[in-house]
């Protein structure tokens, strides 16, 4: 049974603690919560209606993932941005998907194009700002048809594992003028190149759609200079190296 807690409904019959875990981090996917956002564990015992130990466990989980920092005795604080993360899962989306996209457009061009097809038509009806969230989680069911039609649904777990600042930036970049229109370009290039049976066209296609947001970095880490870390490049806020 679904319990109602302040503006949320847990349900009682999963593991509060997974629940927990699962809001907060859609909450930092999506920059709801932005980098360096403080948690206090008693405000989220209150908002989620539980005790101290599930808020617990699903900040350490968030850690794992990445998204959060936990200074014990001092605060847990929503992570920063690392950018070396980001392009080391696009250089692993690269790998995987562009191999997709060639055996694909071998094997099953119009199979594939058509399941694609359908994503990006339910993708251009919410193609506004005031459905950024449809929108990004129909661009990351765009790319699933790509894994699951290739028989690499692991693959597509662990890519999703390790995207988690990648999808940031991502979010960070998607309210950018003519964003949204870009993006259902390129989707479209990938599909017609796809049906087409053209592999290299859409080998090219896909490279120059995953390439989009580090490839303005510099103008996203101008606008949102707090949010992100590159260790790479030793660009590291004076707030970040001091928190």
């Amino acid at each position: 049974m679904a319990t109602k807690t302040g503006f949320l409904l847990l349900d009682r019959s999963r593991q509060v603690a997974v629940q927990v875990h699962e809001i907060l981090k859609e909450r930092i996917l999506t920059v709801a919560l932005e980098p360096g956002t403080v948690l206090s564990r008693a405000s989220l015992m209150e908002e989620f209606g539980v005790s101290q130990t599930p808020v617990r466990d699903a900040l350490l989980r968030l850690q794992e993932d990445g998204l959060v920092d936990i200074f014990p005795q001092y605060a847990t604080r929503v992570s920063r941005i690392d950018v070396d993360h980001a392009r080391q899962a696009q250089f692993l989306r690269l790998s995987v998907e562009v191999e997709a996209v060639r055996r694909l457009s071998r094997s099953s061009p119009k199979e594939t194009a058509d399941a694609m097809d359908h994503v990006l038509r339910q993708q251009q009806a919410v193609a506004d700002p005031s459905t950024y969230d449809k929108f990004d989680a129909l661009d990351r069911e765009f790319h699933r048809v790509l894994y699951e039609r290739s028989g690499n649904t692991l693959l597509w777990r662990v890519i999703r594992q390790q995207s988690v600042h990648l999808d940031r930036l991502r979010r960070l970049n998607l309210p950018m003028e003519g964003k949204i229109q870009s993006l259902l370009q390129e989707h479209r290039a990938i599909v017609d190149a796809i049906r087409e049976g053209d592999e290299e066209a859409a080998v090219l296609a896909l490279r120059s759609h995953l390439s989009g947001t580090l490839s303005i970095i510099d103008t996203i880490r101008a606008k949102f200079p707090t949010y992100m870390y590159d260790l790479a490049n030793a660009e590291i806020p004076v707030s970040v190296r001091t928190a």
